[in-house]
């Protein structure tokens, strides 16, 4: 069975860090599109950033570049999610995902296939 555990998320002020990290488990996702989604409340989920499987190409919301940091280890089958400068607009649950293989990097949720439980980040001013 294919899980992806989010962890990292926490309460933090305005200009901190957090690093999320995401676990896969089940089967290897080194030639897979790993992305991080966010959703706030009372809103949509929201795309972030994506990673390429081989790490060469990654993408990013405007308002997060700059200050966000997508990475993977394939070897650990561990993705992350550097957040830097952090602001109370980043509070969300964020959620990690993948795809079965290298499609491309989506931005909507309907390109990753699985999906992990989620992460509260909460962000204070």
């Amino acid at each position: 069975q294919v899980q992806l555990v989010e962890s990292g998320g926490g309460l933090v002020q305005a200009g901190a860090s957090l690093r999320l990290s995401c676990a896969a488990s089940g089967r290897t996702f080194s030639s897979s599109t790993m992305g991080w989604f966010r959703q706030a409340p009372g809103k949509e989920r929201e795309f972030v950033a994506g990673i390429k499987w081989n790490s060469d190409r990654t993408n990013y919301i405007d308002s997060v570049k700059g200050r966000f940091t997508i990475s993977r280890d394939n070897a650990k089958n561990t993705g992350y999610l550097q957040m830097n400068n952090l602001k109370p607009e980043d509070t969300a649950v964020y959620f990690c995902a993948a795809t079965r293989s290298w499609r491309g990097i989506g931005v909507v949720q309907e390109a990753y296939d699985y999906w992990g439980q989620g992460t509260q980040v909460t962000v204070s001013s």
